[in-house]
This record gives structure tokens, sequence and C-alpha cells, in this order.
């Protein structure tokens, strides 16, 4: 079984400097792929200069995750695909346990453990040990759970999950496509949770591979925090519209926005103006697709039974649950 490692790059020079070196040397057996979105900082002549045994795919503008990776893909033969960030170094042996896992489920998405870079004690933010959401569709991660960040001392073994983490994934190729990819209008943030939502509707199910390890930086390609948080609160709101079973999508859509409302007044009170405002406008842009997004959801059955717990919001700032085994 040969995997390919699908790295999107956008001006990441700096990182592919610090990280791809790794990620070759321990990545035996497998193709390595840079999809490059329009680079404008000299990646791509780095690239050929020093790794000629790197696959470049060049698009000719910045598509952003979602889409880069849908025409990325598409020139990739491999048969399973490793999505994985440019801020991403990778363990010895990595691969092996991946491999193994597909042998056994075959058609299946499979997160490895995504530890933190600069405190490789600790689960990393985007993943950790792979994700679930609550009714009311706020993500939370064995390991992670919004502010807290768990040390792993192996808590957590394989097992299934709901979604797996864009910052280092894998999927076969064949079924990226069936579900008909990332969703576009996303851009970034939140697509990858939507991709195993459709894939869960449709019964492909996500696993961990705890014995497979990686480690992240983390938030290094968008830093404007203000707009990573208009796309995750708006990127939510579209995927509720997209998969839930629309018996109970007025009302999910109803209690989410009143939680929203609570986060964009205790930004406010915390003085960050600018995330309170990235919440409302993120709102105002959902209103506005919410119409498109109903007439496109596709006609496969939408499950009631997506989520973990009713909500996280709950369990961690009322009852004060701060890790997965606590909820």
């Amino acid at each position: 079984m040969k995997i390919a490692i699908a790295i999107l790059n956008w001006n990441g020079l700096s990182l592919l400097k610090n990280h791809l070196k790794v990620v070759i040397e321990k990545s035996n057996d497998s193709s390595i792929y840079i999809i490059d979105n329009n680079s404008t900082d000299n990646s791509v002549e780095f690239l050929r200069k020093n790794f000629p045994e790197v696959q470049i795919i060049k698009l000719k503008e910045n598509f952003g995750f979602a889409e880069g990776y849908n025409l990325g893909l598409k020139q990739i033969k491999e048969e399973i695909v490793c999505i994985m960030n440019n801020d991403v170094e990778v363990s010895d042996n990595w691969l092996e346990p991946i491999k193994k896992k597909f042998i056994e489920k075959p058609n299946s998405i499979v997160q490895p453990t995504i530890m933190n870079f600069n405190k490789k004690e600790y689960f990393e933010y985007a993943g950790a040990s792979g994700g679930f959401i609550d009714k009311f569709g706020y993500p939370y991660c064995r390991g992670r759970i919004f502010y807290t960040l768990e040390k792993n001392i192996n808590q957590y073994s394989d097992g299934k999950i709901f979604w797996a983490s864009g910052a280092c994934m894998f999927i076969p190729k064949r079924i990226f496509y069936e579900l008909g990819g990332f969703d576009i209008s996303f851009f970034a943030h939140m697509e990858e949770i939507d991709l195993c939502w459709r894939g869960f509707n449709k019964g492909i199910e996500c696993f961990s591979s705890t014995s497979s390890v990686v480690y992240h930086v983390g938030a290094a390609t968008i830093k404007e925090k203000a707009n990573k948080n208009y796309l995750n609160y708006r990127n939510s709101l579209m995927m509720l519209t997209k998969n839930l079973p629309l018996n109970s999508l007025l009302y999910v859509l109803l209690i989410r926005f009143i939680l929203d409302m609570i986060s964009a007044i205790r930004y406010l009170l915390l003085a960050r103006i600018d995330l309170s405002l990235s919440i409302v406008k993120a709102h105002l842009s959902y209103f506005k697709k919410a119409n498109m997004i109903l007439r496109n959801r596709d006609k496969s059955l939408k499950k009631e039974n997506y989520y973990g717990i009713q909500s996280i919001v709950y369990n961690y700032f009322i009852l004060g649950k701060k890790n997965f085994f606590s909820l």
C-alpha cells in the first residue's frame, strides 16, 4: 500500500524549510506532493532546488484550503492520500499503524495522534486524539476541550471518532471525491469536520490511530485571529445547515444563535471587540447564504446520532469539566 502525502502550501517557505526534510526522511515508500496555492515567496523555487524528489502541483491562484485540495488531489495517482499541513513534523514509523488501520478498515478516514510541536508532551489544539461535536455543532477532541489541552499519558486508545483533523488526516482518494471533496464555500476552517459529517451520514467511519504520532505547530498560516474566528463560526453554521436532520435544524440553530451571542458578549467584556464583531459578522454572512445552503442540501439521510454530548459549552464553562473522560 503506497500513500501519497499531500501538503498544501501558500507562502510557507519558512515552514517548508523547517519541517519538510523530516517528513521526507521518515515517510519511507510514500510519495510527497506539494500543492502550491500560487505562492509569491519563492516556495516553488526552493523546492525544485533542494527537494527534487518532491512532486509539485502548482495552482494558478490561492484557492484556499478547501478548493486547493480539491484541485490538487486530482493530480495524485495513489489510492490513499494524507492531507497534511505544511507546519507538521512526523515521528519514526508513523505510517505503519496507518497502513494497518486501512488493511482493517479500507473504506474509512484515519487520523494520527496530533501533538503540540512546541510542547511535545501535550496534545495539539487542531485534532489532538480525534474529534467529536456536541448537539449544537461545537467541536471538541479527545485531549482538547476549548482552551484546555491535556498531556498525553497514553490515556487514549485506537477507536472510532466523529471527525479527523485537516492538519493531518488519511482518506482514500475515491471516498474523498465520492463525498464531493471539501466544500469550497468554507475557504478554510471546519471543512474537514463537514467532510467527515457527510461521510458519517453515508456510513463512512472515522478512526484514530494513537500509535501514529505527528507534531503540529498550529495557526501558522492564518494569523489574523478575528478572521479565523469569523470563519470558524460562519462555517460551523453552514455545516449544521447542510448536515442536520431538518426536524431538528431550527431548534439547534436557535440555541446556537443564543450561545454565540453570549460568546460575543463575553469577548466584549474581555475588551476583544474584534473577536466579538467577528461572530456578529459570521452570523450575518451565514443568514445571507442560508436559503442557498438549504436548497443545495444533498439527498442523503441525515442521522440523528451525530453528537457525543448535548452541550460541550455547558459541560466546560458551567460544570467545569475540562477533560474528555469527565464528560
